[in-house]
């Protein structure tokens, strides 16, 4: 469901190369936060664990993972194995997860939360789980543009668990063979070890603006994965 459009202009234009912090204020109506995304933005608080101000970011260079680029260690693929992935069977103890206050770096607020699980409800964010047996061991949430994910965090309660949530993620999107990308905001040396890349700017919004047109992945049109290969759901 479209929401009300957002009262505010979101822009990344007049941000100069790589500087990050592009906006300070408006709010996390859902209107304003597809807006945003639409613009190559996302919201993240400039206080201590995410706290206000809201700053708006649009990080140059722009940490992307691309279809064949997801590299997996072999310890982290007989992990995976060993668990059982789903889609969007617990958003919400994902966000729980994620936004776990003991966490180095936290900035996920309650307020934060609240947005993207009203973004769930609207059909616009989503998750994907990973379970050892009925224990929530690992997560990953973002929001779905066409065939622009915008990852926003992951979380692992077991080694190599996050890993598995990715390539859940990525396996979801790769379903019917369509080109897509998949946005991790900032490459750290721990996702460039997974395969991430980075973009500048210009080429960054020239991918959302091709992609973010296309038809979603074929799980969230409703229609069931072809196979099920390691016991997902």
């Amino acid at each position: 469901m479209e929401p009300p459009p957002s009262v505010w202009d979101l822009t990344t234009a007049g941000a100069a190369p790589g500087e990050d912090l592009v906006g300070i204020g408006a709010d996390l109506e859902p209107g304003t936060i597809l807006a945003a995304y639409r613009a190559g933005l996302f919201p993240m608080g400039l206080g201590e664990g995410g706290a206000d101000p809201l700053g708006w970011w649009s990080p140059d260079p722009r940490g992307v993972l691309l279809p064949g680029d997801l590299h997996l260690s072999r310890s982290a693929q007989r992990s995976r194995r060993s668990w059982t992935t789903t889609v969007d069977r617990a958003f919400d103890d994902v966000i729980e997860g994620c936004a776990d206050p003991t966490r180095d770096g936290g900035w996920i607020t309650a307020q934060i939360a609240q947005a993207y699980c009203r973004l769930h409800d609207l059909g616009w964010a989503h998750s994907v789980e990973v379970w050892d047996g009925d224990d929530l061991v690992g997560g990953v949430y973002g929001l779905a543009l066409g065939r622009v994910f915008a990852g926003e965090s992951m979380f692992h309660r077991a080694p190599d668990a996050s890993k598995a949530a990715l390539a859940g993620l990525v396996d979801v999107l790769s379903e019917d063979g369509a080109p897509w990308v998949l946005d991790t905001q900032w490459q750290t040396p721990h996702l460039r070890s997974l395969g991430v890349r980075t973009l500048d700017r210009p080429g960054y919004l020239r991918m959302v603006r091709e992609h973010s047109v296309r038809e979603l992945p074929r799980r969230w049109r409703g229609i069931p994965p072809c196979a099920e290969a390691d016991g997902s759901a």
